[in-house]
């Protein structure tokens, strides 16, 4: 290339630079010279929904200073939305205001509402140190209405069926149902994201339904549900996924692939993460809708003051999610049609977790397939874990029910007749440098096996 064909390139490459997908906001364009008002009480959703359509391809739309109450709002492709440090988006607090014409959730009709909501985009990005609030307590989201049935709560973010999807820096709270559920989206990058939602039941932090391709990293996640919830409601796979240096809390789980499992889960590593203050489980690798769960790795974990810190579960609940469906959690279930899935090639290394908590339903590491369907090749490597111990000989007299159709919860199968590993229907299950300790007396054995084919410790 010749001196001048140079530098007209880098001419032309600063052009496009200057005019490309998430430059800096263009001068004027922000919420509040459409009208938006930040005083926590005007109602601000058509001045922001004139503002997102007015904002040109590849443009930001910043947000200054201010509390901005607002209903749904429909964002587009090739957008990006700045929450600039103290900007918070308010969600209102009357069902009125939320759009009704949006892709529901077919796993959790009574979530079918959010605040931010958006279909067939690409390149879109919401960043900035402001934050999004759904205002979403029990007072102003009830989960259920004086007639009995489920009030609608709806959640802070669903996106459909889209591509190249960034969150930055930017803080997500108080969500009246699930914070932030991607539904077949690709290329999503999560970064430095806080989420802070324990304000109502069923606070999942980020929900993927057959997503692919996802980055989470850098975070700190504090839900009242699972934090990061892989789904799977249809025949696409979630799969891909990676999650690093990031902090989950949760009131039931850090990681969980499922309940829904249709399609499945294939190619997932998390690493480097603190899964502390974890109630009900830590890690969750559930396979019950006949889907594959594949080639799972977790590494370089911290688990302090958790219950259950590892439950892998197949099972035969068999979901095929043709219709909108609601969670049933009794004992009395059957399978709803599809046949049994398969769960294989899990690896779990340097693991170093207290396990806290004085209900021994909600303790111990549970790996349990079902008659003629097990789950195979897992590893637990470098993996120390202290117990509280106390069990009982009636506790090790326990035989623990199949519940092959019943929603996967572990406590749901009583207490463990160990102590530390219950294995059942396993093929080829390795532990290597696997220290599992109580701190009190128990009269259950360490290690239990059932219908278990190739179990290697060393």
């Amino acid at each position: 290339m010749n001196q001048k064909l140079m530098i007209v390139s880098w001419v032309l490459l600063g052009v496009i630079a200057s005019s490309s997908a998430f430059s800096s906001p263009p001068a004027g364009h922000n919420a509040a010279s459409f009208g938006a008002k930040g005083d926590g009480k005007t109602l601000n959703t058509i001045a922001f929904q004139k503002a997102i359509d007015a904002t040109p391809k590849g443009g930001v739309l910043t947000v200054g200073p201010g509390q901005y109450v607002t209903g749904t709002l429909k964002l587009k492709s090739n957008m990006e939305l700045h929450l600039s440090e103290g900007a918070e988006l308010l969600g209102s607090t009357s069902l009125d205001d939320y759009a009704r014409d949006n892709q529901g959730a077919i796993e959790a009709p009574a979530f079918n509402k959010c605040l931010l909501y958006a279909e067939h985009v690409t390149n879109l990005k919401i960043t900035g140190k402001g934050s999004v609030n759904g205002q979403g307590t029990r007072e102003n989201f009830p989960v259920k209405l004086e007639d009995g049935s489920l009030g609608d709560r709806p959640m802070l973010i669903r996106f459909v069926d889209s591509q190249n999807i960034t969150f930055s820096d930017v803080t997500l709270k108080n969500a009246a149902s699930w914070c932030s559920h991607l539904v077949s989206c690709d290329d999503v990058v999560i970064q430095n994201v806080t989420i802070d939602s324990q304000v109502n039941t069923n606070n999942d932090g980020f929900d993927l339904d057959g997503c692919r391709n996802v980055l989470i990293e850098n975070s700190t996640l504090r839900t009242g549900d699972d934090s990061i919830c892989p789904k799977s409601t249809t025949t696409r796979l979630c799969e891909e996924i990676i999650v690093r240096n990031t902090r989950a809390q949760s009131h039931t789980a850090a990681f969980k692939c499922g309940t829904s499992s249709r399609g499945g889960f294939r190619n997932m590593t998390v690493s480097d993460c603190d899964f502390s203050g974890c109630r009900m489980g830590v890690i969750k690798l559930l396979a019950v809708d006949g889907g594959v769960l594949e080639n799972i790795t977790i590494s370089n974990i911290v688990m302090n003051d958790v219950e259950g810190p590892i439950f892998i579960r197949l099972g035969n609940r068999g979901r095929t999610y043709d219709k909108p469906t609601e969670q049933i959690y009794g004992k009395k279930v059957k399978s709803e049609g599809a046949p049994p899935g398969v769960v294989k090639n899990i690896r779990i290394s340097n693991v170093k977790a207290t396990v806290t908590g004085d209900d021994p339903k909600r303790n111990g590491i549970m790996i349990s397939g079902i008659p003629g369907h097990f789950i195979e090749d897992v590893v637990l490597e470098n993996v120390d874990i202290t117990f509280p111990g106390g069990g009982t000989a009636e506790d090790a007299a326990r035989v623990v029910p199949e519940d092959i159709a019943r929603y996967p919860e572990q406590f749901f199968f009583g207490t463990l007749p160990a102590w530390g590993a219950y294995i059942r229907h396993a093929r080829n299950v390795e532990f290597k440098n696997v220290n599992l300790t109580t701190r009190r007396p128990d009269q259950r054995k360490k290690i239990v096996l059932v219908d278990v084919d190739g179990f290697i410790e060393k």
